[in-house]
């Protein structure tokens, strides 16, 4: 009886991080050169895809009514905080890795390819942006 009793506890304290291996939910996102943290970004997911707006900017140099002055497409002129970042990618089969989507750095205005793998359980996340045969990854940090 103990023992079935202790295989429950087990299962229901391990249940909440297995739910936490995904890119939903809310994130820091964290420069890859300085350390610093540039934003709050929430990740959701509609129809098997993923979605990602900046929630707010941690960076203190952002005036509250910053746009983004840099993109090319419908995202021209719209305010950072609500800005949809993340468009697309879909969780491989077999991995715990979501590929095939586009991620936005609002700062220049360019889009790459993107993949998001959960590491650490789910509290942090890597976020490779593809450009060609080049990459950079940033290290995410699980906000919620």
């Amino acid at each position: 009886m103990n023992k079935a009793l202790a295989a429950i506890f087990c299962v229901a304290i391990a249940a909440p991080v297995w739910a936490q291996v995904t890119p939903v939910g809310t994130w820091r996102s964290i420069d890859d050169k300085t350390g610093e943290a540039k934003a709050q970004i929430r990740i959701g997911e509609a129809a098997g895809a993923l979605t990602g707006r900046i929630e707010k900017s941690l960076k203190k140099d952002t005036a509250p009514d910053a746009a983004c002055v840099e993109c090319t497409d419908d995202r021209k002129g719209q305010p950072i905080a609500g800005l949809e970042i993340i468009r697309g990618g879909k969780k491989a089969e077999g991995k715990d890795v979501w590929e095939g989507g586009k991620i936005l750095d609002p700062e220049s205005g360019k889009e790459y390819r993107a993949s998001f793998t959960p590491i650490d359980g789910g509290a942090r996340m890597e976020v490779r942006g593809y450009l060609g045969p080049f990459w950079r990854t940033q290290t995410w940090q699980r906000v919620q």
